[in-house]
């Protein structure tokens, strides 16, 4: 018996276990379990799917933890507290990324491989258990760690749906949140089977830039994406995408791609979530200011549009949006910076 058929997962509520056998889930006491049978689990089964290899907390208190899977590959996942006590835990979802956004550390890594719904799991139990007494319960997930989500649609879901189950780790679907740079059968099949939130890294207002900074657009461009979340939105009621949009100095911060990002996501109900770049070694981009940043805001926010800013958590220990990950010697190809925007990057 291993892992990948059944492994069990410890939760917080006393004498509870829960046990997952493929894509079924049973949850009972465990003081109702057969003797001779909890000692047969003891003996032969191993239940772990991941081991804690590191955990480096940032001077605002975010944790990034470093875990080692199986075969020794190593994925990271941080835990954001808030004063407020809406403490969150960043999951990822693969090792790696085949997404290339010029702009993320996690994509210079390339793809080396999807992860089990068990080893994303387990990423939310293990922060239950590390960090409640120290930083409060852990109330949100957010999909946003190393990975494309939707690249690895079939765990992912999995993982989801274990994460909002009532005999599962019962958070809130509103309170699970999986973000996605656009790949659009994916992201429609997400919309019909799923509860929990969406977030779709926008990060342009046209395709020229987003062709460049998020190659995915070349496939699925931004008509395509915006007008599929129109369409698939109308059946889902009272639920709001939230778009994430990271500000690159020069590129995207424009005045005018404020205006052009207001005329984009009209007729789609939504958020705008305005995210500072977090400098790494791997890209040339730079942050905008924050007088930028508010500027662009207000523009939004007159409009009518629902905005916020997200402030960077975590950046001095490279466990910020954006940071995560370790390339190796090969890397994803930087692509080709268009003329117009090259002085923006020396």
């Amino acid at each position: 018996m291993s892992v990948c058929t059944c492994f069990l997962l410890s939760l917080l509520s006393p004498g509870l276990e829960l046990l997952i056998i493929g894509t079924s889930i049973f949850c009972q006491p465990y003081v109702g379990l057969n003797k001779d049978f909890k000692s047969m689990l003891s003996e032969h089964a191993e239940f772990k799917a991941l081991t804690l290899k590191d955990i480096i907390k940032a001077s605002d208190g975010t944790r990034k933890i470093l875990f080692t899977l199986d075969d020794g590959l190593v994925i990271e996942t941080v835990i954001i507290p808030c004063d407020r006590g809406r403490n969150t835990v960043c999951v990822s979802s693969q090792v790696g990324c085949a997404m290339n956004c010029q702009f993320c550390y996690t994509g210079r890594m390339g793809l080396t491989r999807h992860l089990t719904a068990a080893e994303i799991v387990e990423q939310a139990v293990y922060a239950r258990r590390l960090f409640s007494s120290e930083v409060g319960s852990i109330s949100n997930v957010v999909f946003m760690g190393m990975g494309e989500p939707f690249h690895n649609i079939e765990s992912v879901i999995q993982a989801a749906d274990i994460m909002v189950h009532d005999q599962g780790l019962h958070f809130s679907p509103r309170k699970v949140t999986v973000s996605t740079s656009g790949l659009v059968p994916q992201l429609k099949r997400f919309l019909r089977e799923s509860n929990c939130a969406l977030a779709v890294s926008l990060n342009a207002t046209t395709d020229e830039v987003r062709n460049w900074v998020m190659p995915i657009n070349r496939k699925y461009n931004l008509s395509l994406l915006l007008q599929t979340l129109r369409e698939e939105l109308r059946s889902k009621h009272n639920y709001k995408v939230l778009f994430e949009y990271v500000m690159l100095a020069g590129v995207n911060d424009s005045l005018e791609d404020a205006r052009r990002l207001i005329d984009l996501v009209q007729g789609i109900p939504c958020k705008v979530n305005l995210i500072s770049f977090n400098p790494h070694c791997g890209s040339q981009f730079k942050p905008t200011s924050e007088e930028k940043i508010i500027e662009f805001r207000n523009i939004l926010a007159e409009a009518g549009c629902i905005v916020f800013l997200r402030p960077s958590r975590g950046d001095d220990q490279m466990a910020a949006c954006g940071q995560l990950g370790k390339p190796g010697q090969v890397q994803a190809p930087l692509l080709r910076v268009p003329a117009k925007f090259q002085s923006a990057l020396t």
